[in-house]
């Protein structure tokens, strides 16, 4: 009989009183080298024959979760539990599986961004969390978070639009209410990952102010509100060198200036050497077998007996990991499982469509919306909505009860049986049909007798391809002008992953903008366009007329439209450098289709008495908001900041604060916001600092970018912050 395994040891590494540093000192001192090695190199979760190129290779280890992105060995010895990892930041997705989870979606992280409300964003985190912890997983790859650079970007849908303040405070508390449930989440993907196109060579080309005041202020300012356990770098390389062996993005931005003790996570497929990765910076290799080669398993030991990598920093590598476990709790309470039985699907449908319902976003109305009650015949049209709603694809699909699968223009999507037909003729007493929409005429004329025809224009966008172009797919924009031809009572309902051109936009009566809403989305749908709540959301992302006013009109690095298969591909973000979205549009001068910060209601507000004072190295504002319609409803609040003299700006004007504010009719409050100093500031990167310049400058009130409503001045003296905007 063979003996028993030693019991596992208790040491000061299991004190809870001990703060994090002290037990993962403690753990690190007590392990082997092989333990440590163990928690730096991670494995994919599930079946991939279909790597190196469908000669069976790999398979996934035992002990993780099956089809799940990935598994990282624990220390029993010590008490320490694997990590178990699950994209990713809309729900708890699942791999390619016959028989995937099924869970709660949020709606898509630029919709929860289009709230505006940061505890929108926390709720929405802190039940995916839940589902994630229930589910048996206590690392969660979440906290998606690049900067819409470019509108063509597949994965638009999982990020957080365009500014760095709306992107980083909206992921910031996305991520602070996933750890919430005592599991690690991770931001990602470090950085200027902003397009799908040659994403694993393309070479990102930015001046240290540009990235600064732009794409790493998102990622700081989401870093300092959610305090990730884990950074996940990103595909890209940037300035020459791979995000996840970039000493100067991985060491001395991340660890050295802003003081993240956490550790780096590749992406799947993102490690690209062992002692060069390991030396400037990666902690943990991800989802071998993704990589070429496992770079941190046999190869980084050797490299540490050899001296290439030091014991020391193999010690720094580990310690990070076990850092973020024990901060996080998830050492002291460990997941048990898989106990999805007690997941309360209810109560997180409530808490996705709260979320969907504010997210929607009224474009346009030219009195349409919300339905009228005498109308006696509603036909909806397209998009599927008889059966449900559109959700992205790729490695965050989330899967729920009763989906199903549906051919689009560029693939196969999912969609959840949530019907927007069902939910609105279950508020109306209209007679309320559906057409398909596959034949134009047919239609058409299916519209013509209606009182009210709502058109469903859908674009579906995943990981791993870009859209060709920003109209949507197929025959849709025929199929809107058409029938909005034949009835010019026509609402378009958009569900897209980002920015689309809109050639029918002065046919139709009314646009709602409702991205793709989540598992409860044609309940949210059907409730703003029949009256029981107002449209709150607004545009975290500014809508181009078209792709000319890009800075790139065509996408770099498109091997199609090259004759060079070239392996190290460029793409020059010098040209807007920190002028991103609005900023762009703001400095050349361009109109867009719809700005930055815009979207419509039912009832009115009225922003007064705004004032600014210097507070310190920022600024304090004061104002007072006033529902003065017939709808109860929420109000954005939009502060921008502009200096009077050129400040070395990237453009005339920056988002300074924002607010979300829910108010009764007739109700008014007076509201105190706080402008972030850095916002006010440009960075200085021979003193690696912040720097605002002297004299006046203007705060404004906006219903978007391009809609200032009150100004007021203040003048500041010149003054300095820290690299960490203090």
């Amino acid at each position: 009989m063979a003996d028993a395994p030693p019991a596992p040891l208790d040491g000061p590494w299991l004190n809870s009183t001990l703060s994090a540093e002290a037990r993962a000192d403690a753990a690190i001192a007590a392990m082997t080298q092989s333990e440590k090695l163990l928690l730096v190199f991670g494995y994919y979760s599930t079946n991939a024959d279909w790597m190196g190129g469908g000669v069976k290779r790999f398979e996934p280890p035992k002990d993780g979760l099956p089809y799940s992105a990935g598994y990282v060995p624990g220390v029993p010895r010590l008490q320490i539990p694997a990590q178990w990892e699950t994209d990713a930041a809309i729900g708890v997705a699942t791999q390619s599986s016959p028989t995937p989870r099924l869970r709660t979606a949020l709606p898509s992280g630029l919709a929860t961004a289009a709230t505006w409300n940061p505890d929108a964003a926390f709720d929405g985190g802190a039940m995916i969390g839940n589902e994630a912890r229930l589910s048996g997983f206590n690392v969660h790859l979440a906290g998606g978070m690049n900067l819409i650079r470019e509108p063509r970007n597949g994965r638009n849908f999982e990020y957080s639009g365009e500014d760095p303040l709306l992107a980083g405070v909206i992921t910031g508390n996305a991520i602070k209410g996933v750890q919430s449930n005592r599991i690690i989440s991770t931001m990602k993907h470090f950085a200027f990952n902003a397009q799908e196109t040659n994403r694993n060579h393309i070479d990102v080309k930015i001046a240290e102010p540009a990235a600064r005041q732009s794409d790493l202020l998102a990622f700081q300012i989401a870093y300092e509100i959610g305090n990730p356990g884990s950074v996940m770098c990103a595909y890209n390389r940037i300035n020459g060198a791979y995000s996840c062996e970039n000493d100067w993005l991985l060491n001395k931005v991340l660890k050295e200036d802003w003081g993240f003790k956490g550790y780096v996570m590749s992406d799947w497929g993102g490690t690209h050497s062992t002692i060069p990765a390991a030396n400037t910076g990666l902690d943990q290799q991800s989802g071998w077998a993704f990589d070429r080669s496992p770079y941190f398993h046999a190869a980084l030991a050797e490299a540490v007996n050899n001296g290439h990598v030091s014991r020391s920093r193999l010690d720094d590598m580990a310690r990070r990991v076990l850092w973020a476990m024990f901060t996080n709790g998830v050492v002291d309470t460990p997941v048990k499982g898989d106990q999805s039985a007690l997941i309360d699907f209810a109560a997180h449908a409530k808490i996705t469509q709260a979320a969907a319902e504010q997210s929607l976003v009224l474009l346009k109305n030219d009195g349409l919306l919300p339905l009228s009650k005498t109308a006696k015949k509603i036909v909806l049209i397209g998009g599927h909505a008889d059966f449900g709603v559109l959700s992205g694809g790729g490695s965050s699909q989330v899967y729920a009860t009763g989906f199903q699968s549906f051919e689009e223009p560029l693939g196969k999507a999912v969609f959840y049986a949530s019907s927007p037909l069902k939910a609105i003729a279950a508020r109306s007493s209209a007679a309320v049909s559906y057409h398909d929409g596959k034949d134009i005429k047919a239609a058409a004329r299916a519209a013509r007798d209606a009182d009210i025809v709502i058109v469903f224009g859908t674009q579906w966008t995943a990981e791993g391809l870009d859209t060709p172009d920003l109209n949507l797919p197929g025959n849709q924009d025929a199929l809107i002008s058409a029938v909005a031809k034949a009835n010019r009572k026509t609402v378009v309902v958009l569900q897209t992953g980002g920015p689309v051109v809109m050639p029918w936009l002065d046919k139709v009566g009314a646009i709602l903008e409702a991205w793709y809403p989540g598992t409860s989305g044609g309940e949210a749908i059907a409730r703003v366009l029949t009256g029981e709540i107002n449209p709150s959301g607004r545009l975290p992302v500014t809508f181009p007329a078209s792709v000319a006013q890009l800075p790139r009109p065509k996408i770099d690095g498109d091997p199609k439209l090259s004759e060079l298969d070239d392996p190290h591909p460029h793409t020059d973000y010098d040209i807007e450098g920190a002028a991103v979205g609005y900023k762009w549009f703001d400095k050349k001068n361009l109109q867009p289709l719809f700005p930055f910060g815009h979207g419509l209601s039912y009832t009115t507000f009225s922003t007064s008495s705004l004032s600014a004072q210097p507070a310190g190295k920022t600024i304090s504002v004061s104002l007072n908001v006033k529902n003065t319609g017939k709808y109860p409803g929420r109000t954005v609040t939009q502060i921008y900041v502009s200096p009077v003299e050129d400040a070395g700006w990237e453009a005339p004007k920056r988002l300074g604060t924002f607010t979300s504010t829910e108010l009764k009719v007739g109700e008014s409050k007076t509201l105190s916001l706080t402008v972030d100093p850095r916002l006010i500031s440009t960075f200085d990167p021979k003193n690696n600092r912040w720097s605002i310049k002297g004299g006046t400058y203007k705060v404004m009130t906006g219903d978007s970018a391009t809609r200032i409503t009150n100004t007021t001045t203040v003048t500041l003296d010149q003054q300095t912050l820290s690299v960490r905007g203090q």
